[in-house]
């Protein structure tokens, strides 16, 4: 009786709960939240100041009593009251408008993503943190597979499928068939790397201090992963060819290490691919590697279908030829990476015998 009546004043909520970013899916709405997973709180009290885009703004910039928390380290909770305290911040942000009940009343059927390689401790501590935060069910789903559902595969077929999905702080590799994952492997090198990878090229080869938000925009603006190059068939591809090859460069700014004053200097597209050059050849070895472990047949599928590449991370300029040249696979990019798997999950909440399907947890506390 209370399920359905709190069904009636609550809306059913899927939520991709990343390292980087939380994404919100409502039924019958769509997307409605896109924010940074970080926390702003006050130090001796734990009191929340700022969440999401304010609390990214504070980022490297808050007095001795501010902390910034970022809840989740490599896809899997590592505060596990700033994850609530999250959870139950969107939750109450969703049903705040057009309510009768107060939004704390809302107690909403909840779906989360996490990656398919954690621990049934790892599970439960989500699983846990939804329902702290007030849902009134919740249940998991494997990213992978959420992923594949939001790009409209169909994973219920007698097909391997291949998924990647690099996100913030994992790369989701996984080969599907039949409704299931047949091989996986969640690798705990992601977006949040390649901006530490450029940190540490820029101090050893510069002599430079930068903050993380400075080689986020710098990996945005000019990184790539594979050398560009065209062949000139006409006078109008020769002039986007000369645009194309034409070096990039970006001014950033930081610390000098010798005299801790502040200094810039120009970084070029070349330098920032030679600075993340390490992290994607240990993606592209792991996705390799999957394919190993993939039975023939599913091998076959894959290389007529080849592989879908998603997340966040999948938007690094040329990363889907890099990968063809480095494992002579076809590769099919996501028109749009970074929702995939909240849409995937929203596509699950609104069908409950697919939910029943993949579920990997799930219920009533």
């Amino acid at each position: 009786m209370l399920d359905k009546f709190f069904s009636l004043f609550s809306h059913d909520i899927g939520i991709d709960l990343g390292t980087a970013n939380t994404l919100v899916w409502v039924k019958g709405k769509g997307i409605v939240i896109r924010e940074p997973s970080v926390l702003a709180m006050h130090k001796k009290t734990k009191k929340i100041i700022a969440i999401g885009s304010e609390a990214k703004k504070m980022v490297g910039k808050t007095p001795s009593s501010i902390i910034t928390v970022s809840p989740l380290r490599g896809g899997v909770i590592a505060d596990f009251d700033a994850t609530s305290a999250m959870i139950s911040h969107y939750i109450q942000e969703v049903h705040e408008v057009g309510n009768i009940l107060p939004a704390a009343w809302s107690h909403p059927k909840v779906a989360i993503g996490i990656p398919s390689s954690v621990t049934e401790v790892e599970r439960r501590a989500v699983w846990e943190a939804a329902l702290n935060a007030g849902a009134r069910e919740a249940f998991l789903i494997e990213e992978p597979m959420a992923a594949a559902i939001g790009e409209n595969v169909s994973v219920f077929q007698p097909t391997g499928i291949m998924i990647v999905d690099i996100g913030g702080g994992t790369t989701e590799i996984a080969v599907l068939s039949l409704g299931g994952i047949v091989v996986s492997k969640s690798l705990r090198l992601a977006g949040l790397d390649m901006d530490k990878a450029i940190i540490h090229y820029v101090r050893l080869k510069h002599g430079l201090i930068m903050g993380e938000a400075t080689a986020e925009d710098v990996k945005i603006k000019i990184g790539s992963a594979y050398q560009r190059n065209a062949k000139v068939k006409s006078q109008k591809s020769k002039e986007e060819e000369k645009e194309n090859l034409r070096e990039k460069m970006e001014i950033v700014r930081g610390r000098d290490i010798e005299t801790g004053l502040p200094k810039s200097l120009r970084l070029t597209e070349v330098e920032v691919r030679e600075a993340l050059a390490p992290v994607l050849g240990e993606i592209i070895e792991e996705i390799a590697g999957v394919l190993r472990e993939a039975p023939p047949e599913l091998t076959n599928d894959i290389l007529t279908h080849g592989i879908l590449l998603t997340g966040g991370g999948s938007m690094l300029r040329g990363l889907d030829q890099l990968i063809i040249e480095r494992a002579h696979i076809p590769v099919v990019l996501s028109e749009d990476p970074l929702t995939s798997v909240v849409r995937g999950i929203g596509k699950v909440l609104e069908d409950d015998k697919l939910l029943e399907r993949v579920k990997v947890v799930g219920g009533l506390k």
